[in-house]
């Protein structure tokens, strides 16, 4: 279908017009309860071994599946379904919609979650944290593209931020969690399914919230779908106007993404255009992974490696994890201040320098004051990069383009995890953290050197 440049043009300028009040943050957070469910299952790899372990399921060291570290398998299978479920799915959000996908997505966790819930050996596990794994990895990349169409370019970096904020209160509501319900069995029932099925009870009830969605007015454009796009900006205009008491400030003049057609395929992202922003983007989230999730995948085992017993290094890793979604909040105060280039590069930085010196630490209070340090580095990272990759790419094939450059580090912590064991086992936190600070500053050389600008400048003008 053929488009008509001035009212995809018309659309865009609409939504880079609104302001970010009430509505816009309504959207925002129920975009991102969704993604929620993606954090509180990531984190379950770290928080959720050791009842695993207790339970006899999963074996302790390399005494696991294949001589390996059940840990680390634990953690390859959920990365390597989001591999697949990201690789090979996400361009199905640029076919049928925002929306559409991720609720599906969504409802697939929730089926293979309560699969694993009641499976009683480590093949059982592993099969379906692959599955839902497959449906995660459509959700997030879903996700990122819908925030990035809605969010204005004034505030895109902050609605990453506050998207983030809302995901990551998953990780102190699991490590607590995990903290009470591990050691114990309510209802003759071990802890660790309780723990999997709260989070697919949970994940049903915000299904039905979300359903209040609208589509991305964005794509809808792309597609030719001018009237259901204008209607849909119409309902938000009307409702911020009604809470304001006043109307929308005049119109300013956009350049809207023109393709000939709202359709596109692979080969684009390879263009003369595209090919050096794919070829950075696969490489930064090859490394990225091995700094957020050889953290936070493991810090329950850090800790426990420094001396400290099972249960006390839980009981720590429940309080680093009180950072996760303080990050983010903290971050919204310079998410589109500065370039959000340098926030990554000074993120990975962060967490190479804090991670050696976590790595020397026998103390609590030390363990637990890096620990956090930690933390909220991997947030400013996990928020800029997720904005940043989004950005770079226009609507028409923006989920497939992130979906295949997103799904690098899936394939990297499906490696990398059983490398963590492997450290671990032979070098102990120090070789672990000296692996992260490599991969940390390969990150820093390949944005430094080839990333654009993209803070505050639309997404048409950022992919022209």
């Amino acid at each position: 279908m053929l488009l008509n440049p001035p009212t995809v043009s018309l659309i865009t300028a609409r939504l880079e017009r609104l302001p970010a009040g009430r509505e816009l943050w309504r959207l925002i957070i129920l975009i991102s309860l969704g993604a929620c469910f993606e954090i509180y299952d990531l984190f379950q790899t770290a928080y959720l071994t050791p009842g695993l372990i207790s339970a006899g399921i999963l074996k302790e060291g390399t005494h696991g599946i294949f001589g390996l570290s059940d840990q680390g398998l634990f953690a390859s299978v959920t990365f390597g379904g989001m591999f697949v479920g990201t690789i090979l799915f996400a361009p199905v959000a640029d076919k049928f919609g925002r929306r559409a996908i991720f609720t599906f997505s969504l409802l697939w966790y929730t089926a293979a979650s309560v699969a694993m819930g009641l499976q009683s050996s480590a093949l059982g596990v592993y099969t379906f944290r692959f599955v839902s794994g497959i449906g995660l990895g459509v959700e997030i990349v879903t996700i990122d593209a819908y925030i990035s169409e809605l969010a204005p370019r004034h505030v895109r970096g902050k609605a990453f931020a506050v998207s983030q904020f809302v995901q990551f209160l998953a990780v102190p509501i699991l490590a607590f969690l995990c903290w009470a319900l591990l050691p114990r069995t309510p209802l003759h029932i071990a802890g660790w399914r309780w723990i999997v099925f709260l989070g697919a009870t949970a994940a049903i009830f915000i299904w039905f919230i979300r359903r209040r969605l609208p589509e991305s007015p964005r794509w809808l454009a792309q597609h030719g779908r001018i009237k259901e796009a204008e209607h849909i900006l119409g309902q938000i205009e009307a409702r911020i106007e009604a809470r304001r008491g006043r109307k929308l400030p005049e119109l300013h003049t956009a350049t809207a993404e023109i393709d000939g057609s709202g359709n596109a395929n692979f080969r684009e992202i390879w263009s003369s255009v595209y090919r050096r922003r794919t070829l950075m983007l696969v490489v930064f989230n090859f490394f990225q992974t091995v700094g957020f999730y050889g953290f936070g995948n493991w810090v329950p085992t850090l800790i426990a490696a420094q001396g400290t017993s099972i249960t006390r290094s839980l009981q720590y890793s429940a309080i680093i994890a009180l950072a996760y979604p303080a990050g983010p909040l903290l971050c919204t105060a310079i998410a589109d201040r500065i370039e959000r280039k340098w926030q990554i590069i000074t993120a990975a930085l962060i967490t190479a320098i804090v991670g050696l010196l976590f790595a020397r630490q026998t103390l609590p209070l030390l363990l637990i004051v890096f620990g956090v340090v930690i933390t909220l580095s991997n947030n400013l990272l996990s928020y800029s990069y997720h904005a940043y990759q989004a950005e770079l790419y226009p609507t028409r094939i923006r989920a497939r383009a992130v979906g295949f450059v997103y799904s690098w580090s899936r394939l990297s912590t499906a490696l990398t995890s059983i490398m963590i064991g492997f450290f671990l086992a032979g070098f102990g936190t120090k070789g672990v953290f000296a692996f992260i600070a490599t991969s940390m500053l390969i990150c820093v050389i390949v944005i430094g050197a080839f990333g654009p600008r993209t803070s505050g400048l639309t997404l048409e003008t950022i992919s022209n």
